[in-house]
């Protein structure tokens, strides 16, 4: 895979988590992947995984850090590839624990 196919991936993915927000964070989202946000994105994915690691406190949490690895992902090539492979996980993991749960009920 070259770095444009794993970038079109990555954006594909979280087209497809950003319809899956509420309006707010949908757009907020959308506004923070524009190319001309880079000067807001690695900060504020850079504060995500601070917070990240800070999860047991109150407010933050450890979903603060994946957050922050995608948001960076973006503007760091080397974080992309395992951030895909991360997110292609947590998708698989997601759908079979919803097919389990549905069987059941």
């Amino acid at each position: 895979m070259t770095a444009n196919h794993d970038m079109a991936e990555l954006d594909q993915r979280l087209d497809r988590l950003e319809a899956g927000l509420p309006g707010f964070a949908a757009k907020a989202v959308s506004s923070l992947r524009q190319p001309r946000a880079v000067w807001l994105r690695i900060p504020i994915a850079l504060l995500f995984i601070g917070g990240g690691f800070l999860g047991f406190l109150p407010i933050l949490g450890f979903w603060m850090l994946p957050v922050g690895v995608l948001l960076l992902a973006h503007d760091v090539p080397v974080i992309l590839r395992p951030a895909l492979r991360a997110l292609s996980w947590t998708e698989r993991s997601w759908s079979q624990m919803k097919s389990r749960l549905t069987r059941k009920a």
